[in-house]
């Protein structure tokens, strides 16, 4: 195929838009004996008459108009690949932008960066954090090259890969009347408490609400946006919390809060890295490759 030149199709856009020859060639940079010739190449190539010329100059012919249409998206493409190669460049260059739910944030991507940085001491890592639904928008609108979310399902156009497995813990102060209760409560019990909760969108508060479907729910107790804040109002006493164990192992082992069994309901959920296709080698797949097997 013979195709026409980048420049040339430039031209033929400019004509079009400034409806003169002349103007088009200086936008472009072209000597105007120059972009003469350059439409007339094209003209010969298309066997299209595209140029209607008279003594105030040129225009487009109708066929000349719908052409540099289609040259005009064919530039648009051209302006998106490489706005994607500078994308992909800055990354190989050493750049990664990873997006972090609030839990995976905290207590495991930071012993994955420190390996990452170990054999990639060169790359600079732009660590955001955020609610699981948060991490999901940027990686689809292609705001971060790597996530990593608490949530078990993805929209269409990520892939994804299982970096753990977390189990979520029912936590109340050491006087609660469900402290000590070996058996336990039903999810039942649990809806009908006034909860101490992270805030929607977190892949906590979803996993907690899957939990609890087809069982009425009470209006939570208080409704926070960090694990932090939810677990210090639980420790002072403002209500039950449920949380991944991640987050309260420390309370729990130091006497502060007690754990209490829930029966009938699943509270667990996997942790997953998530990346738009395909996983091309480089920086953010190594990151990726570092979290799964650090869940081996």
């Amino acid at each position: 195929m013979d195709w026409p030149d980048l420049h040339a199709l430039e031209l033929l856009v400019a004509v079009g838009e400034l409806e003169s020859l002349s103007a088009a060639a200086r936008r472009t940079g072209t000597a105007q004996p120059n972009a003469s010739r350059t439409v007339a190449r094209l003209e010969r190539r298309w066997r299209v008459r595209l140029l209607e010329r008279s003594p105030r100059g040129a225009v487009l012919t109708p066929e000349g108009r719908q052409l540099a249409a289609s040259a005009e998206r064919v530039l648009a493409r051209c302006r998106e690949l490489q706005e994607e190669v500078e994308r992909v460049r800055g990354t190989a260059a050493g750049h990664v932008t990873a997006a972090a739910s609030i839990t995976v944030a905290e207590y495991l991507a930071p012993a994955w960066l420190a390996q990452f940085r170990l054999s990639h001491p060169e790359v600079d890592v732009r660590l955001q954090v955020c609610n699981s639904a948060e991490v999901l928008r940027r990686m689809t609108a292609g705001e971060a090259d790597v996530g990593f979310v608490e949530t078990p399902r993805l929209p269409p156009g990520l892939g994804g890969a299982a970096v753990a497995v977390d189990r979520l813990l029912l936590v109340v102060t050491p006087d609660h009347r469900w402290a000590g209760r070996s058996d336990g409560i039903d999810a039942a019990e649990l809806a009908a408490e006034p909860l101490v909760v992270r805030e929607a969108g977190s892949g906590t508060r979803s996993t907690l609400d899957q939990a609890l479907a087809g069982h009425p729910l009470v209006p939570p107790a208080m409704e926070l946006s960090s694990n932090a804040a939810v677990l210090g109002a639980a420790r002072a006493g403002a209500g039950p919390a449920v949380l991944s164990e991640l987050v309260v192992r420390a309370e729990v082992d130091s006497g502060r809060l007690s754990t209490v069994p829930v029966r009938g309901c699943r509270l667990e959920r996997t942790l997953q890295a998530v990346w738009r296709p395909p996983l091309t080698p480089g920086p953010a797949t190594d990151l990726v490759t570092i979290a799964v097997s650090g869940s081996a």
